[in-house]
């Protein structure tokens, strides 16, 4: 099985979520297979690393990768020569838990007692950790990914291994930014977040990925407490470390955040600070009534800065709210103690003026469009990576 999805969680109960096939067939000698078979194959370029994906019924991929070792790395990638021995394959992996293999008939080859190390817990590189690390300085990031998933405490590390990730740690620099952002935001969504970013930053890990040399971590703790037992997004505890907005462009710059991941940062950083108000869910309605940007991302985006800022209540308040629909319908003014047109004339307790009064107080106390009503509010600026939306303070 392959290194991302091995068997370090077959130890002790979770099932895996996909399967990946090692074997000692060639590329050639695959395709040659399952083109016998009228078998598709897909995403050809894996093959120069060994790797075919072959798609079953037209629904299921697997990919299916040739033993190998490396010849010649960088520390990013390597030039890999195809073997047909399991313990060469299994010696180049990252980690013991991620060595093994999985036979068809349900026999489990281990060469690097990565299943005693399962169930441990323990997370080890295989052989020397310096090695393994100069190979792909990716390897850092991996390991303390893979302590979130294994490890039953937070704080259980090896002296050696964290010396030599630290020993190691400017080689992040020569990773790409992509790469760091996808291992770091499975960190900061995974057990021990908090405790393993803290170590990170310790290790002098933090500047190689863009993270600020002088992190906010009294903020960072305050946050994790806020968050650790809700569903939250890797920016709104990442966005806690963050001291001001040109922070958060400066990670930006280094990890290449996609659109939405940027942006709420950026608005979390802005309206973080909890302002008394009489009406505390108001900004918010009115922001999302007035964006210029999707709908659904800038609703998430205020539910984020809620769980940041750990009100629950709110939270729950703003999520059940609803969108008033306009333009506003005769069945909504009736709702509202508006009389049906008919009513005008032949209600004695109802005259025109009274009618226009009710729409009228229904129109002030709606949270709609000023294109809708005469009520002003003020204009919210559209978020962009430079200056984000901030909320009107009521």
């Amino acid at each position: 099985m392959d290194q991302e999805h091995g068997l370090q969680i077959y130890g002790y109960g979770q099932k895996p979520k996909d399967l990946d096939f090692a074997t000692t067939a060639t590329p050639d000698q695959m395709k040659e297979m399952f083109s016998a078979e009228e078998i598709r194959m897909i995403n050809m370029n894996g093959e120069k690393h060994g790797t075919v994906t072959p798609r079953i019924n037209d629904s299921v991929n697997f990919e299916v990768t040739t033993l190998r070792i490396d010849v010649r790395t960088d520390g990013r990638h390597a030039e890999v020569e195809f073997t047909t021995d399991w313990k060469l394959d299994a010696n180049r992996r990252d980690l013991t838990i991620n060595s093994m293999f999985l036979g068809l008939d349900g026999t489990v080859y281990d060469y690097f007692s990565g299943y005693e190390d399962l169930q441990k817990r323990r997370v080890a590189f295989v052989g020397d950790a310096n090695t393994r690390i100069r190979e792909d300085y990716l390897r850092i990031l991996r390991y303390f990914r893979f302590y979130g998933r294994i490890a039953q405490d937070p704080d259980k590390h090896e002296e050696k291994t964290l010396q030599s990730i630290q020993d190691n740690a400017d080689g992040l620099k020569r990773i790409s930014g992509e790469r760091i952002w996808t291992e770091l935001q499975q960190i900061l969504e995974g057990n021990f977040a908090c405790e393993l970013v803290k170590t990170m930053l310790s290790l002098d890990l933090g500047p190689p990925i863009g993270l600020p040399e002088n992190p906010n971590l009294v903020e960072f703790d305050k946050v994790w407490q806020r968050v650790k037992h809700l569903k939250y997004h890797s920016m709104t505890l990442l966005s806690a470390l963050f001291r001001n907005q040109e922070e958060v462009m400066t990670f930006h710059s280094r990890v290449k955040l996609s659109a939405y991941d940027r942006d709420l940062g950026l608005f979390i950083v802005a309206n973080r600070d909890d302002k008394p108000s009489i009406k505390p869910l108001r900004p918010y309605q009115m922001l999302v009534l007035t964006t210029k940007v999707k709908v659904s991302d800038t609703r998430k985006w205020v539910e984020e800065v809620f769980k940041y800022r750990g009100n629950t209540e709110l939270l729950q308040q703003f999520m059940e709210w609803e969108i008033p629909k306009f333009p506003v319908s005769g069945h909504t003014l009736k709702e509202n103690g508006v009389p049906a047109p008919n009513q005008f004339e032949t209600s004695p307790e109802c005259n025109r003026d009274d009618s226009f009064g009710k729409c009228r107080t229904f129109s002030a106390s709606s949270t709609h469009p000023r294109q809708y009503h005469k009520v002003s509010f003020p204009p919210l600026p559209s978020p962009n990576f430079i200056k984000p939306m901030l909320l009107p303070v009521e």
